[in-house]
């Protein structure tokens, strides 16, 4: 479950650095959901693993967060369709 996360959180990072070309900024409306779930998998994944190995869940929660944040202030900058 841990390594779901924080590949989770990678593509999620990965779809933001896409969004934030020109003209692609309408991904953020797909990418920002799509960071939340992950965020909610990584968070089950850190609650449910013993407390030395949370890691690649705690890696998967911050990718998760900063691709939430970027996509939201491109949302913003862009006025949603840019």
């Amino acid at each position: 479950m841990q390594l779901v996360g924080l590949v989770w959180g990678i593509l999620a990072l990965l779809g933001m650095v896409v969004a934030f070309m020109p003209c692609l900024g309408a991904l953020n409306w797909l990418l920002i959901p799509f960071a939340g779930v992950g965020l909610v998998i990584g968070v089950i994944a850190f609650a449910s693993s013993p407390p030395g190995h949370r890691g690649p869940s705690v890696a998967g929660i911050v990718c998760c967060s900063i691709a939430t944040m970027f996509g939201l202030i491109r949302l913003i900058l862009g006025a949603g369709i840019l």
